[in-house]
């Protein structure tokens, strides 16, 4: 019986909350002459803040028109705005800039949507070694890391040296299927220098932060690495989680202008990476075993940074610079 009554409760302030919500939104309209949608665009900076804003807006609107507005097509978001300008009643020629704020806040709001989709599919889609454009991504992979040893067959142990666990990377993928390639391959081929830094310090963690003499006095100390590529791939299962759960909105909202496509999602995995590989070393675990606590830990502290509206990861994609400079 409290049980019923306590949800009985809860729906009536639920609806209560909602109702006393619109009426102060009806009573501020006609005190400001401006709708919720102008009060944001006109009120909120441009990032992550408004569109978000604009994003629960629409979502939250008791007309079926503006809730479907976030879900359109790409091709469709001019009318879109056309539609909703008419159904707020907004004069587009007395208010010019309000037209292009929402178009460039639901350019966002749909990219990250079909974004979402684009990478889902690519996680989805397994690794086939009888797939020459697979084959070919794997072997680039290699040429990129280590482009000094060649690969003296496609099953070796050699693929041990960049993190693999057998002599055949294909079945290291199946968590993430291609998007974890795909992201391995992306930061191996744009941020190299970077990627073979870290490829060489996973190998070697402690000597890589020490200088000679500091070594010395630790070389006796258990230097615990890990596996680059099987990192890699978990890093990638990390940011897919943040995209899909809406967390990386905050983070997309404010770097990509317009949508965000996958080469932002991938830009921001070379973050991911290199913040990730600073936080093992900082650390230091005991052993391997460790990998889940340390990750759980680095994966609380990203969620916590996306907690403010202004933050953006990689901003203009430095992390080459910021390593090197470590």
């Amino acid at each position: 019986m409290k049980h019923f009554l306590r949800m009985f409760l809860q729906v009536c302030l639920y609806f209560y909350c909602k109702c006393l919500w619109r009426c102060l939104k009806f009573v501020v309209r006609k005190l400001t002459g401006q709708c919720e949608l102008q009060r944001i665009c006109y009120n909120t900076k441009p990032g992550a803040a408004r569109t978000m804003k604009i994003e629960a807006s629409l979502k939250g609107s008791k007309s079926k028109r503006l809730q479907t507005s976030v879900s359109v097509h790409p091709d469709a978001i001019e009318k879109t705005i056309d539609d909703i300008m008419e159904l707020k009643r907004i004069n587009p020629d007395i208010n010019p800039q309000l037209g292009v704020s929402l178009q460039a806040c639901l350019l966002q709001i749909v990219g990250y949507r079909n974004l979402i989709a684009e990478v889902e599919k690519l996680r989805r889609e397994p690794y086939d070694s009888e797939n020459p454009q697979h084959e070919e991504m794997l072997l680039k992979l290699w040429k990129c890391l280590k482009p000094n040893s060649p690969l003296k067959a496609r099953i070796s142990k050699q693929w041990c040296e960049i993190g693999f666990q057998g002599d055949d990377p294909k079945t290291d993928f199946r968590g993430m299927g291609l998007l974890g390639l795909y992201n391995l391959v992306y930061f191996a081929e744009w941020d190299t220098e970077v990627a073979q830094q870290v490829l060489s310090d996973s190998l070697h963690p402690k000597y890589s932060q020490l200088s000679k003499a500091e070594w010395e006095k630790k070389k006796f100390d258990k230097a615990i690495g890990y596996s680059f590529a099987i990192v890699g791939i978990n890093i990638t299962d990390l940011a897919y989680n943040l995209l899909v759960s809406g967390a990386l909105k905050t983070h997309f909202y404010n770097v990509a202008p317009e949508a965000p496509t996958l080469t932002h999602f991938q830009q921001t995995f070379c973050y991911l990476m290199h913040e990730f590989h600073k936080f093992w070393i900082e650390e230091d675990p005991l052993d391997i075993m460790e990998f889940n606590r340390v990750r759980e830990k680095f994966h609380k502290q990203i969620l916590k940074q996306l907690q403010n509206p202004e933050m953006a990861l990689c901003p203009h994609f430095a992390a080459s610079e910021s390593l090197i400079n470590m």
